[in-house]
């Protein structure tokens, strides 16, 4: 699961009578994870958060690339050789990822982590790569390679070499089935914070909405947008710590799987929308495709909306987002 540097926080909420929030903080998927629900005691309130932690766990070890006993590792460990098959679970989730990658004309694109690791972006990287080892690097990406078979939810990847990696999508879904299971559990009101992929249900104890701030990753300090998440979802990604500078120009963390160059010119990206997987897959895919042609394709989109910081600080929204209402 890929790390995001978060520039969203949870504005505190006020308790009122028989109904206490109670929150659970751990590092789970290599990221920061924080459950709140709202609960009447204190051993409901205890069920609830280490039902969420198991159900992190359980899809952990389904969709995993880095366990290579998971069914996602199985795929990869089979690139090149045969299909394998999957949990209906898994194949859904790849099956909806390839959607967003034929939305996002591969911007985003689940076969990333086939990409050969030639930037680093550790303070070691000197010079930029050649761009012979950089289109080398991208020679294994291709959505249009993973082959699903729906008649026995298996998964085939034509080419020997090829990998999987669901960090751009998974952890959005692990909170999107966090909230599920804990509404079907009896859980009215509760937000899930997987590592910035945030989703909410129901209102804080007093009646009023959980509310987030956005922060500009220039300025950490002041919060510049507060907005109130009504069972709704949010998910930022930040390349403002981990990139490098080349002649003038900063490269980000996050790579263009179609070039094997890494995005620029944005710093953050904030995506609004109804489930926290969406937002997930299209943040990433945002920050690959630019300001000009992510925002237009977010204005495509019924109930999506979308903040973006550039590289000088300007902060651009989709048209749908009213930003003086909410500063």
């Amino acid at each position: 699961m890929r790390q995001l540097l978060i520039s969203i926080f949870v504005l505190s909420c006020s308790v009122s009578l028989g109904q206490q929030v109670f929150k659970k903080k751990q590092s789970l998927l290599g990221s920061p994870f924080e459950i709140t629900v709202v609960a009447s005691d204190s051993i409901l309130g205890n069920q609830y958060t280490d039902m969420a932690i198991a159900e992190v766990k359980r899809i952990e070890n389904l969709i995993s690339d880095w366990i290579p006993t998971s069914q996602i590792s199985k795929v990869n460990q089979n690139a090149g050789i045969g299909p394998v098959q999957v949990d209906k679970e898994v194949y859904d989730l790849v099956e909806r990822a390839i959607t967003i990658s034929k939305l996002t004309s591969g911007a985003f694109d689940i076969s990333y982590a086939s990409m050969d690791r030639i930037w680093k972006f550790d303070g070691s990287m000197k010079e930029m790569p050649t761009p012979e080892a950089i289109k080398k690097s991208v020679e294994k990406v291709g959505y249009q390679n993973i082959i699903l078979n729906p008649q026995n939810t298996s998964i085939f990847l034509k080419n020997k070499g090829m990998k999987l990696g669901l960090g751009g999508i998974g952890q959005g879904y692990i909170a999107d089935k966090i909230k599920a299971l804990l509404q079907i559990k009896g859980c009215k009101s509760g937000l899930v914070n997987v590592s910035g992929d945030i989703n909410t249900w129901g209102t804080q104890p007093d009646g009023k909405s959980w509310t987030v701030g956005i922060v500009n990753p220039m300025n950490k300090n002041k919060v510049f947008a507060t907005f109130p998440l009504e069972d709704s979802a949010v998910e930022t990604s930040g390349s403002y710590e981990k990139y490098v500078t080349f002649n003038g120009k900063r490269y980000s963390h996050i790579i263009d799987p179609r070039t094997g160059y890494p995005a620029s010119g944005i710093i953050s990206v904030s995506v609004f929308a109804k489930q926290t997987e969406l937002a997930d897959a299209l943040a990433t895919g945002i920050f690959v495709l630019g300001i000009d042609v992510g925002l237009d394709l977010i204005n495509q989109l019924n109930g999506i909306g979308c903040i973006i910081v550039d590289d000088k600080g300007n902060i651009h929204v989709s048209k749908n987002i009213d930003i003086k209402k909410y500063q």
